[in-house]
């Protein structure tokens, strides 16, 4: 990068022209340090004054409005205005490339904070925002072994970009609004997948019950008790093509059954378990990591995959949210072997589980599919959302 790019973003606002400065955060900084609060003397139930330990820097976004902790004790050094916070200590150096600026007054920070009170002409929160975008520079400046540090003279040492203050904060603003967009979308995924969960739990019977806690209009027969192998066959049809896309634990999202990247194109000869569209794959190694997927097209399944086919009495999209229900995951969870425990198949097979009506089956499989394809659908847009930020965060800091 030359002189002249180094003093200008590729991304500005209208208006903006002028070029930014080059200067060492030391210069526009005075350092001090927290005090005191051992975790003993923090609380969560708002009880005190606001209160900041090491440990919540962790947790912090770059701009935060509310704490975790308070305390009611003496100890504590309360935090300047327009400052940022720094973790002193941690037991990885990536824990410590990271800054906080906390937009409230009169909180106290514990010890192995360090705060770096800013100029009147730096805002803290453009500030956080562009140290925490390049925080790969943090890394040279940490030391220690076992527990790793960071001191305020070595922060003092970064090179960071500064411009006016009406740019500075139409920046700040724009990454605290992105900030808020992915933090609500974040929320409203959380809620679909608790939805998900709930769901799972009251719509299949458990322990050994044939009757769910909630179903759909017009059911009402009891749920039949059918051993796994009555309700799918295991395919075990081997294949090496080398036109078929293969299938690996690493190209699944756990827990979400959905691929995390294309495999159109991962052809090769590699031989694995051959699955047709509307199969149902169920990783046996490490069952507690919920590998799973339900194709709409055909693979091959490589490493420790069972794949399963729906018999003549089930419905492969209903199967496929069984194998998700709590009781199949308790047998499953119910491993052999330490280092690499795998499903029992003896065990999963023999076991008895509840089906209802193909006609159930169908409709109990449509609504699971439309909750993960909403599931799906706002996951996707917090991932636009995330490379969004990602890509402003590039372009807009110089």
């Amino acid at each position: 990068m030359n002189a002249k790019q180094a003093k200008y973003p590729q991304l500005r606002f209208k208006g903006f022209t002028d070029p930014w400065e080059k200067r060492n955060l030391g210069d526009i900084t005075a350092w001090t340090k927290g005090q005191g609060l051992p975790k003993e003397d923090l609380n969560e139930e708002k009880s005190g004054l606001e209160a900041v330990h090491y440990a919540d820097l962790y947790k912090f976004s770059p701009v935060m409005h509310e704490v975790i902790h308070w305390t009611n004790s003496d100890d504590g050094r309360v935090i300047p205005n327009n400052s940022l916070l720094f973790p002193a200590s941690d037991v990885t150096p990536v824990g410590l490339a990271r800054t906080s600026t906390l937009k409230l007054s009169g909180v106290k920070a514990g010890g192995d904070v360090i705060i770096g009170q800013l100029d009147e002409s730096i805002d803290s929160s453009f500030m956080s925002y562009q140290i925490n975008a390049t925080s790969k520079k943090i890394l040279p400046l940490i030391t220690g072994t076992t527990v790793k540090h960071v001191q305020a003279k070595s922060l003092a040492t970064l090179s960071v970009s500064v411009t006016n203050m009406a740019e500075q904060t139409a920046i700040a603003g724009l990454f605290e609004r992105i900030d808020k967009l992915i933090a609500a979308n974040q929320r409203k995924l959380d809620l679909l997948k608790e939805q998900k969960k709930g769901y799972l739990q009251k719509m299949f019977p458990k322990n050994g019950s044939k009757f769910p806690q909630l179903r759909f209009a017009g059911f009402a027969d009891a749920w039949e008790q059918r051993k796994l192998t009555e309700i799918v066959n295991r395919v075990n049809k081997s294949s090496n093509s080398d036109v078929l896309p293969k299938v690996e634990f690493e190209d699944i999202v756990s827990g979400e059954g959905r691929l995390n990247k294309d495999i159109s194109s991962k052809l090769d000869s590699r031989k694995g378990t051959l699955f047709e569209s509307e199969n149902i794959l169920y990783g046996k190694l490490r069952p507690y990591l919920k590998n799973w997927l339900f194709p709409d097209f055909e693979g091959v399944a490589l490493g420790d995959f069972w794949v399963f086919e729906a018999t003549d009495v089930s419905v492969p999209s209903f199967d496929y949210y069984l194998i998700q229900s709590d009781d199949y995951r308790k047998v499953a969870n119910d491993t052999s072997g330490t280092k690499m425990p795998r499903s029992d198949w003896k065990n999963v097979s023999s076991t008895d589980f509840a089906i209802p009506s193909k006609n159930e089956q169908k409709q109990i499989g449509a609504f699971f599919k439309q909750l993960d394809d909403t599931i799906t659908l706002h996951q996707r847009k917090l991932e636009k959302l995330q490379e969004l930020k990602k890509g402003y965060l590039q372009k807009m800091f110089c």
